[in-house]
């Protein structure tokens, strides 16, 4: 099974989330590898930070190219960055980077980019990439003031784009949040889909440490997934 991982917006821990889910599934000796279909914001060889970080997390030998096929140096919305580029994102070299992909791999972890309704080109969105390929979804959570309003949004849309919800992510990124416990409650009595960590603030985030707090079993157990992790 293979997952596609968004957020309730940029910058909330995506990428530490699929880093960590790579190295769970690969301590549970499977082949993965993270693919970022579109990535905005390149380092000095023109490379995404985020993309490199997924495929060092990966087991699984790929090129840069097949984990991150559009990659674009302004770190802005793709579709501009795409258009400022000269470019037009295609649905059909997406698909086809993540065939190649699963075919040598027992779980690839799709990162979207920035939050679900993002704009890929004039016509699609992240959320069409999701229901292109088929995948059951991961929402992180940044868990700051605004949460709930951003996850519960992120729920609906997810749902009226037909797809299954895997289970969610809750990403502490303010230390000092006020009634953190309660806002992972109420998050927990109002989403169907399981609670599968609740990762603690980090100075340094470290995607190895974080699959520690990550219970991937409930992702494999249908009928764990009205269980919920708290804390």
């Amino acid at each position: 099974m293979s997952y596609f991982i968004t957020g309730t917006d940029t910058g909330v821990g995506k990428t530490l989330v699929s880093c960590a889910l790579l190295h769970a599934f690969a301590a549970q000796d499977k082949r993965v590898v993270g693919f970022k279909p579109v990535a905005s914001g390149c380092d000095d060889d023109y490379h995404n930070d985020d993309a490199k970080r997924l495929l060092l997390a990966s087991n699984v030998q790929a090129s840069y190219g097949q984990v991150n096929p559009y990659c674009f140096v302004h770190p802005v919305a793709p579709h501009i960055s795409a258009r400022d580029s000269g470019v037009r994102i295609e649905m059909s070299r997406i698909l086809t980077s993540y065939g190649e992909l699963a075919g040598q791999s027992d779980e690839v972890i799709v990162e979207g980019a920035g939050g679900f309704l993002v704009p890929l080109n004039e016509k699609f969105d992240s959320a069409d990439l999701a229901r292109e390929l088929g995948l059951p979804v991961i929402l992180v959570v940044g868990m700051r003031l605004g949460c709930l309003n951003h996850a519960l949004l992120t729920m609906r849309v997810i749902a009226d784009y037909g797809l299954e919800c895997a289970g969610w992510v809750a990403n502490v990124l303010d230390a000092e949040m006020p009634a953190l416990q309660q806002n992972i409650d109420a998050l927990c009595e109002r989403i169907a889909a399981p609670l599968l960590g609740v990762i603690p603030y980090q100075v340094q985030p470290d995607a190895r440490a974080t699959a520690a707090h990550l219970h991937v079993e409930l992702l494999e157990k249908p009928e764990a997934k009205t269980d919920q992790v708290h804390g």
